[in-house]
């Protein structure tokens, strides 16, 4: 897996989640259709900046008590502790609800999951899921989650450390996820040079077009900023 550099990380930092999406299709033109979320997540952080960090992945269900049998179920809470905690850091959790039609029915996230996994190197969590107590959220932690509710019903970690798909967007353990209060994308670890290098003629031409259509809406000069 390539490991991005520090100032890799934080050009990734500086910019928001479309524009990623719009270096992507640049540099990896094969992206464009996929490998990003492509539904609605609710935000209720939307003033925090972009998190930047390797994919934590887990499978969870809430509707349904742990089916008998599973004494262990404790000892594997344990076990994903250490799995969320392990290195490469900062992390992002990428959960995936697999209760179907009742995806939601219980929240996974709330005040002691955000501070738990905040303490261990985690900058917050992309779910098709729900989330809940938004007042008492651990502070700076980010939460892009399907829905909200009041309650966590019986929610309890299926598996950890799969292929996971949270609205539209494939995620496997490790991969480099940017997001912030649009959507989250994963990104091409290997191609952040060659994004921060197309940057500026990305923004001169978006620039260029802005301006145009500013200037009074003149649709000549409009199209020729188009062309380029």
């Amino acid at each position: 897996m390539t490991v991005p550099s520090e100032s890799e990380l934080e050009f990734l930092r500086s910019i928001d989640t479309p524009t990623v999406c719009n270096l992507v299709e640049i540099v990896a033109p094969e992206r464009r259709g996929h490998g990003y979320t492509v539904k609605h997540l609710h935000c209720p952080f939307p003033e925090l900046p972009p998190m930047v960090g390797f994919a934590r992945t887990v499978t969870f269900k809430a509707k349904d008590a742990v089916p008998l049998g599973q004494a262990g179920y404790m000892q594997k809470r344990l076990d994903y502790l250490d799995y969320v905690a392990a290195a490469p850091r900062p992390s992002i959790m990428v959960m995936e609800d697999l209760d179907g039609e009742h995806v939601g029915y219980g929240a996974f996230w709330g005040e002691v999951q955000s501070n738990v996994h905040k303490a261990l190197g985690c900058l917050g969590v992309v779910t098709n899921g729900s989330i809940r107590d938004i007042p008492m959220i651990a502070s700076g932690f980010q939460m892009l989650a399907g829905s909200i509710v009041p309650s966590h019903a019986y929610v309890h970690v299926v598996d950890f450390g799969i292929d996971v798909t949270v609205h539209g967007m494939a995620v496997k353990s490790g991969h480099l996820i940017h997001a912030d209060r649009h959507g989250a994308i994963v990104v091409p670890a290997d191609k952040i040079g060659e994004m921060r290098s197309a940057l500026d003629g990305l923004a001169a031409r978006e620039a260029k077009i802005i301006a145009a259509a500013r200037a009074g809406g003149d649709i000549a000069a409009i199209k020729a900023a188009m062309k380029g």
